[in-house]
């Protein structure tokens, strides 16, 4: 998959040296060396997705990863050398797709940025309409396939689309228990299986826009330790089926 990538990365030989590797393999690069030049190119370039900096001379990354998600639909990955997990928590709750710790090889790096092209796109389509409808309901929730665009009692809501996609996920299996491994492989792909923070980020995100009161929700509920269900609460011990193997049957 290829694309328009920008790179906003003040260490201008590390940008160089990637903005050569990502040509190499068939991306058309734009460069920024601090977080200005990045949100004017945002404007001029209209790039597919952003590789961030988290540390720039005139702007942190978290600032510049808010405004870009505040004004764009546009997939961020983060790189930098901040390797915390409440770094990693942040800029996931600023709206960053994705999150990579320098150093970081080659291969991974392509993996990643291809994963979120791939998602990206994917959100686009969301779901093949020869397995789904094109709209979907629950109680006051509608969801048009076709359009991408969410309804709560009559009123649109913004989501992302890592959002549209989990909700699009929850509707259509409503009542099931899904394994958080289930959804990581669905959203973000096999090898964000144990990136259960991810999940527990974004559903986060999903109650705050459609739940009534966030904290006690109604419609996203979270089986401890084995993942979540939505719309009506089954207690999976009741079940004939074990909840991974209810799950394994449907996550292909």
């Amino acid at each position: 998959m290829t694309g328009t990538l920008l790179l906003i990365e003040d260490d201008v030989r590390l940008c160089e040296t990637l903005s050569q590797l990502l040509t190499f393999k068939g991306f058309r690069v734009q460069t920024a060396y601090n977080a200005l030049t990045g949100m004017q190119k945002i404007y001029n370039c209209e790039p597919d997705a952003v590789i961030l900096d988290i540390m720039l001379p005139d702007s942190d990354g978290w600032q510049v990863c808010s405004h870009i998600k505040a004004m764009f639909d546009i997939p961020i990955l983060i790189l930098t050398a901040l390797g915390a997990e409440e770094h990693v928590v942040k800029a996931l709750e600023l709206g960053a797709d994705d999150y990579i710790v320098k150093p970081v090889t080659t291969p991974e790096l392509l993996d990643r940025i291809n994963s979120l092209l791939h998602r990206a796109c994917r959100s686009s389509r969301v779901f093949s309409h020869d397995y789904f409808d094109c709209v979907l309901r629950y109680g006051d929730l509608m969801v048009d396939l076709d359009r991408h665009e969410v309804m709560l009692a009559g009123e649109r809501i913004d989501l992302s689309p890592t959002e549209f996609q989990l909700l699009t996920l929850f509707i259509r299996y409503e009542g099931r228990m899904l394994p958080h491994e289930f959804l990581l492989n669905k959203i973000w792909g096999s090898e964000y299986a144990n990136k259960t923070n991810y999940l527990r980020i974004y559903v986060n995100y999903l109650r705050r826009k459609i739940e009534k009161n966030p904290d006690k929700p109604t419609l996203i509920h979270n089986e401890r330790g084995i993942g979540y269900r939505f719309g009506t609460r089954l207690n999976h011990k009741n079940s004939n089926t074990p909840p991974l193997l209810a799950a394994a049957q449907y996550a292909n």
